[in-house]
């Protein structure tokens, strides 16, 4: 399943140990991940979620004004995002108080970086998953949940690949997504050399999605740097 959305969400990452900060900020740039903000206090996380509002908030208990567990408790007062907590602490006491106060997970420094990816995606998985993703086009009807195109009282099957790129698409639709991220959506992180069969898959959307393929209305190459997914509403 692509999962590239996962890394447009919005992470706030609250620790008072610089370094700390600092080395998470560059394991999730490594990943792909664009949207990371920081804080080193109870209250400046407070004032970043109602600010900034993430989507997601990795909290370390021992906070110099109070601990992550009061801290996520006022986060929840206002909030329903996920929040992982990662500590030192390895007290299973503080790991029953987090998970009872319905904390999403508990990492114990020190940690493995791909492991720590691994879980905050498991996460994010789980808590924004799509649904019943319904697009309406300029000439047609697409149903991820159902892998169909509706056009002209006609209903086309989508192949899996096509089902990802159109998913990938819709994720971010109305903005550029390159051929590097499309393809990696569809064929993993082994994607180099795949451009030319993503050309094959999508002049085989046009043909489903588009009154005119030669002529796309809704699927639309930009030059140079990938392509792009007009849509009219989404349900």
């Amino acid at each position: 399943m692509n999962e590239n959305y996962l890394r447009t969400k919005k992470i706030l990452v609250v620790d008072d140990e610089e370094n700390l900060r600092e080395l998470l900020i560059t394991i999730l740039e490594e990943e792909g991940f664009i949207n990371i903000v920081t804080a080193a206090s109870v209250k400046s996380a407070i004032d970043i979620c109602h600010k900034q509002k993430p989507d997601i908030a990795i909290l370390d208990v021992m906070l110099p004004d109070g601990d992550g567990f009061e801290l996520m408790n006022e986060i929840r007062s206002f909030s329903k995002i996920p929040v992982i907590f990662l500590t030192a602490k390895d007290d299973i006491q503080d790991k029953y108080s987090g998970f009872g106060l319905g904390a999403d997970d508990y990492i114990t420094k020190p940690f493995l970086p791909r492991e720590f990816i691994f879980r905050l995606k498991a996460v994010l998985r789980r808590c924004y998953k799509i649904e019943n993703t319904v697009v309406e086009l300029s000439d047609c009807e697409i149903d991820l949940s159902k892998a169909q195109v509706i056009k002209n009282g006609c209903i086309f099957s989508l192949t899996a690949k096509e089902h990802d790129i159109l998913e990938t698409l819709i994720r971010n639709a109305n903005h550029i997504v390159t051929i590097d991220s499309l393809c990696e959506a569809v064929w993993g992180e082994n994607y180099f050399g795949y451009g030319n069969s993503l050309s094959v898959h999508i002049r085989r959307i046009r043909e489903k999605i588009e009154d005119n393929p030669s002529n796309p209305k809704s699927l639309i190459t930009v030059k140079g740097l990938g392509y792009k997914l007009k849509i009219e509403s989404r349900s």
